[in-house]
């Protein structure tokens, strides 16, 4: 079987057996809802990849790769609830199906079941894979609060909003690659390198979700098509818009976003055509591109032969082109 097809099997097979016979059911059932709606499981592939590439067995990572699995839907659970959001994956959000309060405890008891999941390993490890998921779910945090200080700002830099979604979203595929690191022992610079791919990695990643948000098929998305537009998030499109203009369009953009007269497909309607107008499209592209080549650079850092080098590689370009 395909190695990809085997993590990912691994990785589903783990996640069906969290807290099956864990009751009462209004509190769990949420959460299997949750893991059962899918997803492309980045981060825990990741991890199993990370592992498996410094020649120890994927199994041992395993329990990790589900801790950030599971971290993650978490988070996902609280934004939705936090962004007002219908539906997620195509599916409805749980606050939606359920309420905000079973949102709200099934998200806590999900964040506390991925700490659970890293005491299987020894006292050692242990200590370097919880000390690294306290400083990634704290970033993580204050990205989301970033990501919500922002709406209300006009004058984000883009170097502001690079920071915003390395916390929020890269740092924690780079733990996903430094955890499986940690686990098959690998040295602190090869830690290090792999770490390094993740944030890249990480922002090329969200670039292309930001893209896809205004240029993406909603149907294959799994989600409307303009919300990041609606919600005035200052993505990688905007701040390509406003580096490509001149003043008089800065000011027109800035309005676009502030105007509230304006229908919701009207807005999404002005400012996709904004967007194209500036080659925000193409320059976002570009610095997908770029970020991915970042990616792989740090790669190359690492004595891997060639087929494992080529894994990552082709997995990043993979990731990058995707259409949702």
């Amino acid at each position: 079987m395909d190695l990809f097809e085997d993590f990912h099997k691994m990785i589903e097979q783990g996640l069906k057996k969290i807290s099956n016979s864990d009751k009462p059911d209004s509190l769990y059932d949420p959460v299997k809802y949750i893991l059962d709606i899918g997803g492309k499981r980045v981060r825990p592939f990741l991890a199993l990849m990370s592992c498996h590439s410094f020649n120890c067995n994927p199994t041992k990572a395993l329990q990790a790769a589900l801790s950030i699995e599971l971290f993650h839907n978490f988070t996902l659970l609280h934004d939705d609830i936090m962004d007002s959001a219908i539906t997620r994956r195509g599916k409805k959000t749980v606050h939606e199906k359920w309420n905000i309060n079973t949102g709200i405890l099934s998200g806590d008891v999900m964040l506390i079941m991925a700490y659970q999941l890293l005491e299987s390993y020894d006292s050692h490890v242990y200590y370097r894979l919880n000390k690294l998921l306290n400083q990634t779910a704290k970033q993580v945090c204050e990205g989301q609060q970033m990501d919500m200080d922002f709406e209300s700002k006009s004058n984000i830099k883009f170097e502001e909003y690079v920071q915003m979604i390395k916390y929020k979203t890269a740092v924690l595929l780079a733990c996903s690659l430094k955890m499986g690191a940690i686990i098959a022992d690998a040295s602190e610079k090869d830690q290090n390198h792999m770490y390094s791919f993740g944030i890249n990695l990480g922002l090329a990643f969200q670039f292309q979700d930001d893209y896809l948000d205004t240029f993406g098929n909603q149907n294959k998305v799994g989600k409307k098509i303009g919300g990041d537009i609606l919600e005035n998030k200052k993505t990688v499109l905007f701040h390509a818009a406003l580096l490509n203009s001149d003043k008089l369009q800065k000011t027109q953009l800035i309005n676009l976003f502030n105007n509230k007269q304006l229908s919701s497909k009207e807005k999404i309607d002005k400012v996709t055509s904004f967007y194209v107008d500036t080659n925000a499209d193409k320059s976002s592209l570009k610095l997908v591109e770029s970020y991915t080549e970042k990616a792989i650079k740090s790669i190359n850092q690492i004595s891997f032969e060639k087929k494992i080098k080529n894994n990552f590689i082709n997995f990043s370009k993979k990731l990058m082109n995707r259409e949702l």
